[in-house]
């Protein structure tokens, strides 16, 4: 980003035009950053809440006073009970320093619980790690070149605006452009086809489009025969997955199945931009696996325009070990803490503790995200939020859903106002956050809140208070081939440095499994007891897994992010607030007239877990048997004070422990 500053504010905020995968551009909501940084409700000072939990009523007190009093609650919880502390974190920042350095190390060092930061991408992770070894993917820049683009449970126009260009290159060179989605999103209309197949069988299709494959041998035996692992077992198991049963699975003509298969078995440069939406269901995990097998089958990775981009994080050499210093822990590594799931945070904090749980979590450290507002099943969060023996303090930027259950509120610096490393999953950049303000009002970095708690406990560790810049100058294994040199101060100095990879990286194998090879079947899932070759799970909550349930609520919902919010992040500056209007539910025509529905119309959406009010848009848009209510706004900037996270569900993946935001059933009625 380049910042404009006059008078120490930041006036503008543009992308780089000399970065390349940015090329001058920003989304939507990141061009507005400035407003978000100077907005009027910013939080500046140190603030010691004054009524009860959940009202939000707060009086200012100074950094001594803040830290003293934190630290005198943490201490007593963790001279006693030291896993009764939990911390809670996400990506509210994405950065290296910021995100979990000192505060891991903080939390180690106390013995506190851990968390398991699988809210969003866990399950696509862990696919991706069973399959390449790692989240590797193709270059970005790549897509223009290629002659077929499947854009799978993405909406890159709303949330990866950098890709959609070279995939409107590849449009303007000839290239046929398929977005598989329930849902006719912005993207979904400008591609040549739309496949709206039902949510949570993703699994399904590309087992079918494997089958189509194999069957009239649209394979590169070669590249299988030479970098792949386990072909004849998943041969076997396509076998159950003929397009006509997979059609109905889906919900979708056999036709189209077969047709996908040999339009995607055309060519080599066919590249598939698979995005998150589609492993928010129980079997996301085995979908992403399945999903990436089809590259190798076809050899389509021999060509840098072929492949498949979930993520590119894997080819940046972070070292975690260094940012998060886990042989803090006490007995590391014979004895770890316990861990928490962040998506089971409801249930976690009204557990009373037993043998099995551990103790019953006493003081809670948010950072960098909103849970009230974002995590699944959220009456039950509030609940627990609102006990009153429960000591929370939330770093903020401002007073959010969570923030209004604070015991103690620390007021956080912005992206502009501090130091930090990125990677990317975008892109194939490694890239320097210098700060282009001093921090607004009293606001301090993360790095420099968690330093002071560590200070005002009297905790000894020289790791607790290493500088933002030293800590950034750990970050990576610059050591690594793929850095070419690079060292933190020329990254600094330079602002960015593009990862030394081949154009066509996984052309010749060089996967990071055991075998080397991309793994059709893991030996690594068999021993943990998990199926080792990918499969179709049906969701949770669907009518193949819970009929009785289906019967009472018969559509499935979800809620992807709505273009001008990022999660809740943005859901506060006006000028975004005002474009996205108020909660809308996006109701199939037939599903409405069943239920006496008109555009326009309030309507509650419920299930057994709770509801939320939005406002109809009869459209087919969503397909039949589907709503979507667009996400996730902060509930009480809501007309009724909710969110769609009140319907939906702490259970999780088949892998990685993630979300199923989108394995959700529900009613929809008037108001």
């Amino acid at each position: 980003m380049r910042v404009t500053i006059e008078n120490g504010r930041a006036i503008k905020v543009t992308g780089d035009p000399d970065h390349p995968p940015t090329q001058g551009v920003l989304c939507t909501k990141v061009s507005r950053y400035a407003e978000r940084v100077h907005h009027p409700r910013r939080l500046t000072t140190p603030m010691k809440r004054v009524g009860r939990k959940g009202e939000g009523r707060f009086e200012p007190i100074s950094w001594d006073e803040a830290l003293q009093f934190a630290a005198t609650r943490l201490g007593e919880i963790a001279s006693r009970a030291p896993e009764a502390l939990v911390p809670y974190s996400y990506a509210g920042t994405m950065g290296l320093v910021q995100g979990d350095s000192i505060a891991q190390r903080f939390f180690h060092k106390l013995g506190a619980s851990q968390l398991d930061r699988t809210i969003c991408a866990a399950a696509g992770a862990a696919g991706l790690k069973y399959t390449y070894g790692a989240s590797l993917g193709m270059l970005t820049e790549f897509f223009r070149e290629s002659e077929v683009i499947l854009i799978w449970g993405a909406n890159p126009i709303a949330s990866n605006l950098h890709f959609w260009t070279h995939a409107q290159e590849a449009k303007r060179r000839g290239a046929r452009l398929i977005a598989i989605d329930p849902y006719r999103s912005l993207t979904a209309e400008k591609c040549h086809q739309h496949i709206a197949l039902r949510p949570g069988t993703d699994g399904a299709l590309a087992l079918g489009i494997m089958h189509v494959l194999i069957g009239e041998d649209r394979l590169d035996h070669a590249y299988i025969a030479d970098h792949t692992l386990g072909f004849e077992a998943l041969k076997a198991r396509t076998q159950d997955y003929p397009p006509s049963r997979v059609a109905s699975i889906c919900g979708i003509d056999e036709s189209v199945i077969v047709e996908l298969a040999r339009l995607y078995g055309s060519t080599k440069k066919a590249a598939i931009r698979l995005n998150y939406g589609m492993q928010r269901v129980r079997g996301g995990g085995n979908a992403v696996r399945a999903i990436a097998c089809l590259p190798a089958l076809t050899g389509a990775w021999r060509e840098r325009a072929g492949g498949l981009l979930l993520s590119s994080s894997g080819w940046a050499p972070v070292d975690t070990a260094a940012l998060m210093r886990p042989d803090l822990m006490p007995g590391w590594p014979a004895k770890q803490s316990r861990v928490i799931n962040m998506n089971a945070i409801g249930d976690a904090l009204m557990h009373h503790g037993d043998e099995t749980f551990g103790p019953k979590v006493e003081a809670i450290v948010v950072y960098n995200s909103n849970p009230v507002a974002v995590a699944p099943d959220s009456a039950r969060v509030a609940q627990g939020f609102a006990r009153e023996d429960l000591f929370t303090i939330v770093l903020e930027h401002f007073q959010t859903d969570t923030a209004d259950y604070a015991d103690l509120l620390l007021p956080a610096t912005t992206q502009l106002e501090h130091f930090d490393v990125h990677k990317s999953y975008g892109h194939t950049h490694v890239m320097a956050n210098v700060p282009s303000i001093a921090p607004v009002g009293d606001a301090r970095p993360n790095t420099e809140i968690f330093r002071g708690l560590a200070r005002a406990m009297g905790l000894d560790e020289p790791a607790l208070y290493e500088s933002d810049e030293a800590v950034a100058s750990q970050a990576l294994r610059w050591d690594d081939e793929t850095l070419a040199g690079c060292d933190w101060t020329a990254l600094k100095n330079n602002g960015w440095q593009r990862l030394n990879l081949p154009d066509a990286p996984l052309a010749n194998g060089g996967f990071r499994t055991p075998s080397g090879k991309c793994e059709f079947y893991s030996e690594r899932l068999e021993r943990e007891g998990v199926d080792p070759v990918p499969d179709y799970l049906p969701p949770h909550e669907s009518i193949e897994a819970a009929p009785e349930l289906a019967a009472r609520y018969p559509l499935a919902m979800i809620s992807p992010p709505a273009r001008n919010f990022l999660n809740s992040t943005f859901v506060n500056v006006d000028s975004l607030r005002s474009t996205e209007g108020e909660p809308h539910l996006d109701i199939h025509p037939a599903d409405a007239h069943t239920r006496s529905i008109a555009d326009g119309e309030q309507v509650r959406v419920f299930n057994d877990r709770g509801s939320m009010q939005a406002r109809a848009r009869v459209t087919d848009r969503a397909r039949e048997g589907l709503v979507v209510g667009l996400s996730i706004w902060w509930k009480k900037l809501a007309p009724d004070g909710r969110n769609a996270n009140e319907v939906t569900s702490q259970a999780l993946t088949d892998l990685g422990g993630s979300a199923t935001f989108y394995d959700c059933l529900v009613e929809v009625e008037r108001v």
